[in-house]
């Protein structure tokens, strides 16, 4: 069976040999016919709130928070959109906040195709910093167990609020989109530790799919709300980058709607799991980087077999990547319990330890391969069997499984989340 697996830009095709293949997609929602004429609808008629347009007054100053580089979110598209909306306000008083997190802050070329050229050149648009408190303002003080709350002073200090979204299931957080954007996307870096501490990513409804009782999305919840947000604009998106629908309005309505149609698009069930589950991590934007793919690892994790193997296809072209913990913590343990025995221990607090959290949980179920960008020795320090010739490689395991071996292939990655449904057949 010839398939084509989402790598970088352009994807790659591979065959997948055996008698009892199965290919797991979400289910494929074409592309809204006119786009633009769909959000001014949303933005018009929004989810239990006003229109937007009627929400900010032209003397105003709106902060707009975006993904940063990432993710697939259309900002180029949307952006313009929204301003055209609020034509009325005056492009001055709208500040772009790129949403980085703890990632790096992404360079000025690629905010220009983030965001469009148009919109680099004529608005003002930032990256966050977490780790400069210099550009950040207290919006919470300490308590509850939780440190002071610090969010992007642009943010903070403005008059208006605006999220930019998409919606899709997360290992994490149950689903992305929603308060996500602002935190963690503005907030500082010792509230994202908290955030991301052992207990709280480790706990089981932690996971895909899931909302209600999730103390991650509980969590993002709360400390996203410490400031007003006037408006939620989401989308989901298709393989081929086309929205597919739009969820405006109120943060929380707007965003469960979504989660709703998201579910039924993207969950797969399976009767069973498989020794053999191949992934990618969705390709560009996000299989950018080894971090980055532990998401697809972690969603084929849902569906392997105790002691199976994970092929991940991601192309990692810029490495671990060379900024944060995530390669040096690696690096430093031997096995993945030791990783999980050292991020448990009490008073433990390192800066990407979730990410190796997630992937130590996956290798002490499965073996992971890899075929990337990265060299055999980087995947091995990893933790990683790297892959050579992927072709010759699927063909020898599934030659050792014998063909009818059941075998699962994830060709969109973490777009399609697998579950397991004994009922299924």
């Amino acid at each position: 069976m010839k398939i084509h697996l989402q790598h970088g830009r352009d994807g790659l095709d591979v065959d997948v040999p055996g008698e009892n293949v199965t290919v797991l997609r979400p289910q494929f929602v074409p592309g809204l016919a006119d786009e633009q004429a769909a959000f001014a609808d949303a933005a018009r008629a929004p989810i239990e709130t006003g229109p937007l347009r009627e929400k900010i007054r032209a003397t105003e100053r709106v902060a707009v928070v975006i993904a940063d580089g990432t993710r697939a979110l259309p900002s180029d598209r949307l952006l313009p959109w929204l301003f055209a909306e609020l034509g009325h306000v005056p492009a001055e008083n709208f500040t772009v906040i790129v949403g980085t997190g703890t990632h790096r802050p992404n360079t000025p070329e690629e905010i220009a195709r983030m965001v469009g050229a148009e919109t680099a050149a004529h608005y003002r648009v930032v990256n966050h910093n977490a780790y400069d408190k210099t550009t950040m303002a207290e919006v919470r003080a300490a308590g509850d167990g939780n440190p002071a709350l610090w969010m992007n002073r642009e943010y903070v200090e403005a008059d208006r609020r605006i999220l930019i979204g998409f919606i899709e299931p997360h290992f994490m957080a149950g689903y992305s989109g929603g308060y996500k954007a602002v935190f963690p996307g503005v907030a500082d870096l010792a509230s994202i530790m908290h955030y991301h501490r052992a207990e709280m990513i480790g706990h089981p409804r932690s996971a895909w799919g899931i909302l209600e009782g999730n103390p991650t999305q509980t969590h993002i919840r709360r400390m996203g709300s410490a400031l007003a947000v006037d408006f939620l604009l989401n989308v989901t998106l298709n393989h081929q980058q086309q929205i597919t629908r739009f969820y405006c309005g109120d943060v929380i309505a707007a965003h469960e709607a979504g989660c709703v149609f998201a579910k039924e698009t993207a969950m797969a069930a399976c009767p069973g799991r498989y020794p053999l589950v191949i992934t990618t991590n969705s390709g560009y934007p996000l299989d950018q980087n080894l971090y980055q793919s532990v998401k697809g690892m972690c969603a084929a994790a849902e569906i392997v077999a105790e002691g199976g193997e994970i092929v991940t296809v991601a192309r990692c072209n810029d490495g671990f990547p060379s900024h944060g913990n995530f390669a040096a913590m690696l690096a430093e343990y031997a096995s993945a319990q030791a990783m999980l025995d050292a991020i448990y221990a009490p008073g433990f607090h390192l800066l990407d330890q979730w990410q190796v959290q997630k992937l130590a949980q996956v290798l002490l179920r499965a073996r992971v391969s890899l075929y990337s960008e990265l060299s055999p020795e980087q995947a091995c320090q990893a933790h990683l069997a790297p892959i050579g010739d992927l072709g010759v490689y699927i063909r020898q395991r599934v030659a050792e499984l014998g063909a009818e071996a059941p075998i699962a292939v994830l060709p969109e990655g973490p777009m399609t989340i697998p579950y397991l449904n004994p009922c299924k057949s």
